[in-house]
């Protein structure tokens, strides 16, 4: 039991936050401190109108480049190369379907190479659709 001056100085939020992960199990554990580093990791990046000096000049976003996939990485892992794979991609579009595939892991025991796919998918059709001009 932590002394209650520990609580001291923390939100209500950060104290709802600090009692639910106390009474998770271990592997629960884990899993929340990944699905709260993905959320850290989704801030800001650049966005598309910062051109670039690789691509086509007729089309302002930049070229991709694209990490290689390591034999064995993690969801969280992906996530963050996809991201640095693909900084034009504005993070907080994708949130919803990205978030929705970590929760499939973490929470439901999905497969780590199956949502990695789907989310290698979802990134490259996010970028293809914002270098293909609207008509």
């Amino acid at each position: 039991m932590m002394p209650a001056g520990m609580f001291a100085g923390l939100s209500a939020d950060e104290r709802r936050l600090l009692r639910a992960f106390r009474a998770l199990g271990a592997g629960s554990r884990e899993n929340l401190l990944a699905f709260a580093e993905f959320l850290q990791d989704r801030g800001d990046r650049p966005g598309a109108g910062d051109g670039g000096a690789e691509g086509d000049p007729d089309n302002p976003i930049p070229a991709a480049s694209l990490e290689p996939r390591p034999a064995e990485e993690s969801v969280v892992a992906a996530i963050k190369r996809l991201r640095r794979s693909y900084p034009m991609l504005d993070g907080g579009t994708m949130l919803h379907e990205t978030s929705a595939l970590m929760a499939a892991h973490a929470l439901q025991g999905r497969e780590a190479q199956a949502v990695i796919d789907e989310l290698e998918t979802l990134f490259a059709t996010r970028y293809e659709a914002l270098r293909t001009p609207k008509e």
